[in-house]
């Protein structure tokens, strides 16, 4: 639901530079924070080149021994929220139309990039399709479809799994009161090659038609950056 630099997900949901997995998952240790979703191309499309102007700058600090390594908070599991309301019923609030905006930071907090997202959000059973269509600020666009599917209940919540085109196998996930924590790996296209950038995702209800997101990238450990979103659910009408 993250839209990946994503999606974007992403998105988280969104899917979640944008594409519900919205490239996608999970290193640094988000958990001591709430996370964000950020949305890669669908199936065939090109990268932005924007996007890569940006991840590109970042994955050549991955050098710099200045940078530090993810791992300084403890983590948290999603089962730290379980009592916390209102409760995140996913299929609830992932059904219709949602709205997002986001930005994108690099790791020293600047924002490089801001977006919106309009999520089509469909359900067989237990299965969802988050259709993700991002518009950047700088006048560029993407898609992504997110594929979502309830595998069951454990200890610590119900868990979820999640496929996107860009999406490095499935993207994992558990929900458990109004908070949604899930991390996926996403192949992102930078001058020619192809990096595997892992996503930290995190989501909070806040109202039965708000939810802020938190995702962060990472490669080998080093944080990268964030996505930020915040989703508004159309009502049905709308």
């Amino acid at each position: 639901m993250n839209p990946k630099p994503i999606a974007s997900a992403a998105g988280g949901s969104a899917s979640h530079d944008g594409s519900a997995s919205h490239d996608g998952s999970a290193s640094h240790d988000v958990r001591c924070a709430p996370p964000a979703a950020d949305a890669p191309a669908r199936q065939g499309a090109p990268a932005v080149p924007a996007r890569r102007h940006w991840l590109g700058a970042a994955a050549a600090g991955l050098s710099v021994a200045a940078v530090a390594p993810l791992g300084g908070c403890a983590s948290i599991e999603p089962s730290a929220y379980a009592g916390e309301k209102p409760a995140l019923d996913l299929k609830r609030y992932f059904d219709g139309i949602v709205d997002a905006w986001g930005v994108f930071q690099d790791r020293s907090g600047r924002v490089v990039r801001r977006f919106t997202v309009v999520i089509r959000c469909k359900w067989d059973g237990d299965t969802g399709t988050l259709d993700e269509d991002f518009s950047y600020s700088d006048g560029s666009t993407q898609r992504r479809i997110w594929t979502l599917r309830r595998v069951g209940a454990g200890a610590d919540g119900e868990r979820w799994t999640g496929t996107a085109a860009d999406v490095i196998g499935e993207a994992h996930g558990t929900v458990a009161g109004n908070a949604f924590h899930w991390r996926y790996t996403m192949a992102l296209e930078v001058d020619g090659r192809t990096w595997n950038v892992d996503f930290d995702d995190w989501m909070f209800l806040v109202d039965e038609r708000t939810m802020l997101n938190r995702a962060v990238m990472s490669k080998f450990g080093i944080r990268l950056g964030e996505v930020l979103l915040s989703f508004r659910k159309r009502p049905a009408s709308a």
